[in-house]
């Protein structure tokens, strides 16, 4: 059965209803419009003044990067051992909690450059979070919990608190 709208034919006295083939691209483009008229009367309720004069543009509006961490969880029998992708983040910035169900890797990076040559101003500024949080399928024990940070990735390990035993089976791979 092919999707599409329904669209009504007439023959010399009879209806006839036939189906229009569905064109993903052409609701894409409509669904494209719809979110941009969206942003642009969003945008239309915080700027009152529509005169040829420049208004700022509110700061406010503009949240900073939140990214989402590349994490595997990994379940090792007596304990689950999460790697998570930090780079650039030392340390000092970041911030891991385990609770007996779930564990929350948050980190900042901030830059501050500031750069004089020979009457050239140069000044950058830049601020990422990147946070994850990711839950166990067992309790574990968060105070036995420990973490290491090597080349940007951040190597936690969190025992269980009834470990269980990895059984493993080999599958036979056949050929269709």
């Amino acid at each position: 059965m092919s999707k599409g709208k329904r669209v009504k034919v007439k023959k010399e006295g009879e209806d006839k209803v036939e189906i229009a083939p569905w064109r993903p691209e052409q609701y894409m483009g409509e669904m494209d419009k719809m979110f941009e008229d969206f942003a642009r009367r969003f945008e239309s309720l915080f700027s009152p003044f529509t005169s040829s004069w420049p208004v700022p543009r509110r700061r406010w509006l503009e949240l900073p990067e939140i990214r989402r961490a590349y994490a595997d969880l990994i379940d090792a029998g007596k304990e689950y051992r999460v790697l998570a992708e930090v780079p650039g983040i030392p340390k000092e910035n970041l911030d891991v909690t385990v609770t007996p169900r779930e564990i929350k890797i948050e980190g900042v990076v901030k830059t501050d450059i500031q750069e004089e040559k020979e009457g050239f101003l140069r000044r950058e500024r830049g601020y990422s979070k990147v946070m994850r949080v990711l839950a166990f399928l067992e309790d574990v024990i968060p105070d036995k919990a420990e973490a290491t940070l090597n080349n940007g990735v951040l190597d936690v390990r969190i025992p269980k608190k009834t470990p269980t035993e990895v059984s493993k089976h080999k599958v036979a791979v056949k050929y269709r």
